[in-house]
């Protein structure tokens, strides 16, 4: 829902956290959620570690917004289910968490939500969706090479994400 993203933001940012640069990490240099790379394309051009050291909550807003939250239709979809599939979006990219919801409406899976997929979605259950995001979420965690090292955080964080998520679609 379009009166989501701040709130969903704000939760976002909680699991997210400061700035980390792991070599266990994949994703490399990162603040706030936003890694190295990203931010050089957000800016368009090479940034260095105290550039990233700097970044604020007000600077990342509109790299989520536009990257993320859009992407997935956020403004679209039902409360809590917004908030699902933008953490999941934000931690694995936009494809992963529109194409599980596709799956369940039994639309075509193209990792794109659309016109016919929104019209799918409003004909179901947000909480059935936000539980079935969830366990595919941890299904997809659980296979990843990375798991060992970082799946007691992965697995925490899709609980935090299910329990924030299905506040919000009681209301």
């Amino acid at each position: 829902m379009k009166q989501n993203f701040e709130q969903s933001l704000k939760m976002l940012l909680h699991h997210e956290g400061g700035f980390v640069n792991l070599k266990a990490d994949p994703g490399g240099m990162t603040n706030l959620g936003v890694t190295k790379k990203v931010y050089e394309e957000w800016v368009g051009h090479e940034v260095s570690e105290q550039e990233m050291r700097d970044l604020t909550p007000q600077s990342v807003a509109p790299i989520y917004k536009t990257n993320y939250w859009d992407r997935i239709r956020g403004d679209e979809l039902p409360s809590g289910l917004d908030f699902a599939a933008f953490d999941w979006a934000v931690n694995s990219g936009t494809g992963r968490p529109a194409k599980v919801i596709q799956k369940y409406i039994s639309a075509k899976q193209d990792g794109a939500i659309g016109p016919k997929t929104l019209a799918l979605v409003a004909e179901n259950d947000p909480a059935n969706m936000v539980q079935y995001l969830y366990e595919q979420r941890q299904k997809f965690y659980e296979r990843l090479p990375h798991f060992d090292t970082f799946g007691k955080g992965w697995t925490r964080r899709n609980q935090e994400t299910l329990k924030a998520a299905m506040e919000m679609t009681n209301g």
